[in-house]
């Protein structure tokens, strides 16, 4: 069987849900583009959960190709309680009580049973209900209420969700329901975790205590906290996504695109994949072609050089999941097929040699882009050297090898890296044997093309890439002329 190409670097998330549960449609994502699944614990129980699971290994098995699974949490839920009449309507101007008496609401009150946020409120501070389409600022508190002034009016209802824009609150990113599904996904054997409600760092790293290294961390930029706190989040996630969302209602959205950019631009810095996510293809729930501005921000994503883009209800619970996946698929080869991609790339690239493995890197993507090398082949054991393969975004294919199926799914999240499993090599001749054959299995070079492999010896041993070489795609060339 032929193993699967992309003809793209961006990856592509495809979220599952109702129009997305069968083993035919999974397989039809997959095909379409597809290179993760993400499972959205905000829905669906446990088995529907596994059962959803199961089918992506066995698909993953039928294509032989590494298929990641990142599973979402659904974060501490923030709302309003319920009104006497099902609704009120809040006029512009009027008074507004939020307390935490359970008797139902009217035009003047409703409770709000999060004593945390009451305690946190200050005066001035602005309250947004229902996704912002009704905002209140605040004009007096004492911890057990606060009184109001509407600023924006309209219907609020029963449960409506709250967001607090404008203060960090004292709540952690795991509710009760996360923990559960924390420790049935990490059994399960998902390959990425997702937390919801990040403010700062401590809650990445409260969760890397509980997931003990069975999953690795996407840390979701929702909050203007989490904005502020950026650089200490990257540097304690494995990822992170750019939750466009809940961040447009927390923020200007006009802050949004910048914020995208600088949030993208900050992890390709640091090494570390970043999703953009939300509203990219929203249209296709209901339409079988994206519109023109939903293109373009897909596009632009992937001229930042995002590491992967993301289809959320398009693809769980739309009419044409695998149009959606289909269309997001041929916006990224187009963008980049552009030359201007190229450019917009290189021209944002930063020189990092911290340490012999990203010289090592650094190093591979020039002698490819200078030597018409047509793959840079990188052994790895927990996927760190293909991580820094990628960052630098060369212009040559880039192939994850690893003897650890766990480390081939997570990184098919990264940009660029086609990941296969091999098997373990004691000897770096063993290793460039391997790599050539891959390389030609998979469709990236002929016997007489030219490849660059990088590795660490010792072998088996994390984080010690210390030798590249370029080397011809052909065993026998490599068994004659090669030492050691």
């Amino acid at each position: 069987m032929t193993v699967i190409r992309r003809r793209r670097n961006v990856k592509i998330v495809a979220t599952l849900g109702p129009a997305s549960s069968s083993r035919e449609m999974i397989a039809s994502l997959f095909n379409a583009g597809a290179d993760v699944f993400r499972l959205n614990m905000s829905h669906g129980s446990h088995e529907e959960v596994a059962a959803r699971h199961a089918l992506i290994r066995e698909i993953e098995h039928e294509m032989q190709r590494p298929i990641g699974i990142l599973a979402d949490l659904q974060g501490p839920k923030l709302r309003v309680g319920v009104f006497a009449e099902g609704a009120a309507m809040l006029v512009e101007g009027a008074a507004f009580r939020l307390d935490l008496d359970d008797a139902p609401g009217d035009a003047t009150r409703v409770q709000l049973p999060h004593r945390e946020i009451l305690s946190a409120l200050t005066p001035g501070a602005s309250l947004l209900v229902n996704d912002g389409k009704i905002r209140l600022r605040v004009t007096a508190c004492d911890g057990e209420s606060a009184d109001t002034s509407v600023e924006v009016g309209g219907e609020i209802s029963n449960r409506k969700g709250v967001n607090v824009p404008d203060v960090i609150l004292p709540l952690t990113a795991l509710s009760e329901k996360d923990r559960r599904d924390l420790e049935f996904v990490c059994e399960l054997g998902v390959d990425w975790l997702a937390l919801s409600f990040v403010q700062r760092r401590e809650d990445v790293d409260e969760a890397r205590e509980l997931v003990k290294g069975r999953a690795s961390l996407v840390s979701k930029i929702e909050k203007p906290a989490a904005v502020q706190n950026i650089d200490d989040i990257i540097a304690a996630s494995d990822g992170i996504m750019v939750a466009r969302g809940d961040l447009g209602v927390e923020l200007p959205v006009a802050q949004v695109p910048p914020q995208q950019k600088k949030i993208v631009r900050a992890c390709r810095k640091a090494g570390k994949p970043v999703i953009v996510a939300t509203q990219m293809m929203e249209s296709m729930i209901t339409a079988p072609v994206p519109t023109r501005a939903e293109v373009s921000d897909v596009a632009h994503a992937i001229y930042e050089g995002a590491d992967a883009v993301m289809l959320s209800a398009e693809s769980a619970a739309g009419d044409y999941p695998a149009e959606a996946v289909a269309a997001m698929n041929a916006v990224a080869e187009t963008v980049e097929a552009d030359p201007v991609y190229r450019e917009i790339i290189e021209a944002s690239r930063r020189s990092v040699r911290g340490s012999v493995s990203e010289a090592i890197m650094a190093a591979a993507r020039e002698v490819a882009e200078t030597s018409n090398v047509k793959a840079i082949c990188c052994f790895t054991h927990s996927g760190a050297t293909a991580v820094l393969a990628a960052r630098e975004r060369p212009r040559v294919p880039i192939l994850a090898l690893t003897p650890f199926r766990g480390a081939a799914r997570r990184l098919t999240l990264v940009w660029g890296l086609h990941c296969a499993v091999v098997e373990e090599v004691e000897r770096f001749k063993l290793a460039v044997v391997s790599a050539a054959r891959v390389a030609r299995r998979d469709g990236f070079a002929n016997e007489n093309d030219r490849i660059v492999v990088t590795a660490g010896v010792p072998f088996n041993q994390p984080g010690t890439t210390n030798i590249l070489r370029v080397a011809i795609a052909d065993e026998r060339a490599i068994y004659e002329g090669e030492p050691g």
